[in-house]
């Protein structure tokens, strides 16, 4: 076993949840994240849609006995000294797949070793290994303190704000999509005006979305409520009328994780092609929305594959993208919208 440190660290992480084009949807989930040698471990699992086992929505309890036992505090919950490391975001299911690792002491270092992908009791290394990641050997010290850190008030850390202030003037879309968030785990209500909001309930908001038909005044109210109530909130300028493309905006909006750390950077859009930046292999999903003369919309999935670290054009399909149309590219951590324009994206 290599003799070599890396070096741990823990970092807040998001799972983006969606409403996809095809009436399903993904819940929202907000995570600490491992970091190795400065980034984040879940980046070398390219294709991978899944979180750690501490989740800022789990009760207290049980947060601190997954901390626990990455520290070895108590036992293996699975045979050969294996722990789950990155579980299904939905269910946390063994059965959905998970992705172990065996963690054990060597002196007072800690190691992380023979990572692999597991649906059952039993770890298959041969098949199902992932044999160019780790083993990592961490000092003792550093690793324990970041962990207990984690325990210092025996809680969860605090989620970000997931609570969003809709605001516009078509009542009939702003209540499909509060529903459509409420869904997803994301919390919305609608009003026209926060003019006498109490400062304490503004704190609760993470984010205020405006439709397209709010002006500037009523934006301007708004804005100046927040900052009496000394409230730092992400501004959300609605893109159109279609909810999934304005679920997509707010989840963006809503992501406080370190940009550093994200796998998707960059996303721009002409009639012909779409530009992706990403920092790390990872699978990437692009839909195009476009409204059509009676403001019906429609949705049409256009990409989805791992790309490499790197810019990419990606060949649009111009019946997706005729008129007024918009495109959302997703990974597993995060998501960008973006109006298509004419000419191609600088």
């Amino acid at each position: 076993m290599s003799g070599a440190y890396a070096t741990f660290a823990l970092a807040p992480a998001t799972r983006a949840g969606a409403v996809l084009a095809d009436g399903g949807y993904q819940v929202h989930r907000d995570f600490v994240d491992f970091v190795i040698d400065g980034r984040p471990l879940l980046f070398q699992l390219s294709d991978l849609d899944a979180v750690s086992p501490l989740a800022s929505d789990m009760p207290p309890a049980i947060f601190t006995a997954q901390v626990r036992g990455l520290l070895l505090e108590t036992g293996a919950p699975l045979p050969g000294g294996r722990y789950v490391v990155y579980g299904c975001p939905e269910c946390a299911d063994l059965a959905c797949g998970a992705v172990t690792a065996v963690i054990e002491r060597d002196g007072d270092d800690y190691v992380w070793r023979d990572f692999a992908w597991q649906t059952d009791e039993h770890a298959d290394l041969e098949f199902n290994g992932y044999h160019g990641i780790g083993p990592f050997r961490f000092h003792g010290p550093g690793y324990r303190a970041a962990l207990a850190a984690l325990l210092d008030d025996t809680a969860p850390p605090a989620a970000p704000r997931r609570r969003v202030l809709l605001i516009g003037a078509r009542v009939a879309v702003l209540a499909k999509l509060a529903a459509a968030l409420r869904t997803i785990g994301i919390g919305a209500d609608i009003t026209r005006d926060a003019t006498g909001v109490p400062a304490e309930e503004l704190r609760g908001y993470g984010a205020v979305a405006f439709g397209r038909a709010v002006g500037e005044p009523e934006r301007a109210a708004v804005r100046d409520a927040f900052e009496r109530a000394a409230v730092d909130v992400a501004y959300v300028d609605g893109l159109a009328p279609i909810v999934p493309l304005l679920v997509a905006q707010i989840e963006h909006a809503l992501d406080r994780s370190p940009r550093a750390g994200r796998r998707l950077t960059a996303l721009a859009a002409a009639d012909g092609e779409a530009r992706i930046e990403v920092t790390s292999p990872c699978r990437v999903s692009l839909t195009a929305y476009r409204l059509d003369r009676l403001h019906r919309s429609h949705a049409q999935q256009v990409f989805d594959g791992v790309l490499e670290p790197g810019r990419h054009r990606i060949p649009l399909d111009a019946r997706a993208v005729k008129g007024e149309s918009f495109v959302v590219a997703r990974t597993a951590g995060g998501v960008l919208a973006a109006a298509v324009t004419h000419g191609k994206p600088g």
